[in-house]
């Protein structure tokens, strides 16, 4: 049976790094935050900070806070038919839950997490989306408080700190990868 495991954890902690590790080992990756992007497009906004918490916002207003598992659960099931999925992006606790729900145990989530300051300075030095300190600590304080993401990295299955080096979390997701990609057991 094909996984799914959601990749989550706070903006800058090195979740897309992580992806690439998994889509290395063939996993197929569908990154959550392209709904946004299709969001913003179809609005005409310009691509910024402010933009994208407005139309994450507005989906979830509109849809529920299960939103964005809602509309990427059909990419995700049209990818598993080839292959096991990466999905990067999962923030809410309600996305946890439908996902937990419709994929059972073949649902994995990988928690990565970092520093504030870790996280700050490299959000500083991304060469897209950019953010400053205060950017960053202002969506910190959003996407816990609005999107409820604090539940997702505290109930994942593994957790990786990425406050090292790039190797290292290589290294970590590998191991991850192993892991997850053991049969799962029979149920008696």
């Amino acid at each position: 049976m094909r996984k799914v495991v959601a990749i989550v954890g706070m903006a800058g902690s090195g979740k897309s790094e992580v992806t690439k590790v998994f889509q290395e080992a063939d996993f197929v990756s569908v990154r959550f935050g392209d709904i946004t992007d299709e969001e913003m497009k179809k609005r005409s906004l310009e691509r910024n900070e402010a933009n994208e918490r407005y139309c994450r916002e507005l989906l979830r207003k509109e849809l529920g806070m299960a939103a964005y598992a809602i509309l990427n659960r059909p990419r995700i099931d049209n990818a598993l038919e080839k292959s096991n999925v990466v999905a990067d992006g999962l923030y809410s606790w309600e996305e946890y839950l439908d996902f937990k729900n419709y994929y059972g145990d073949s649902f994995y989530v990988v928690a990565v997490c970092s520093s504030p300051r870790s996280r700050y300075e490299r959000l500083a030095r991304r060469e897209v989306r950019p953010l400053t300190a205060k950017e960053a600590a202002s969506r910190d304080k959003s996407e816990i408080e609005n999107l409820n993401k604090g539940g997702p990295i505290a109930m994942a299955d593994f957790v990786i700190a990425n406050d090292q080096n790039l190797d290292y979390l290589v290294l970590q997701s590998r191991f991850v990868i192993d892991k997850v990609s053991k049969p799962l057991p029979t149920k008696k």
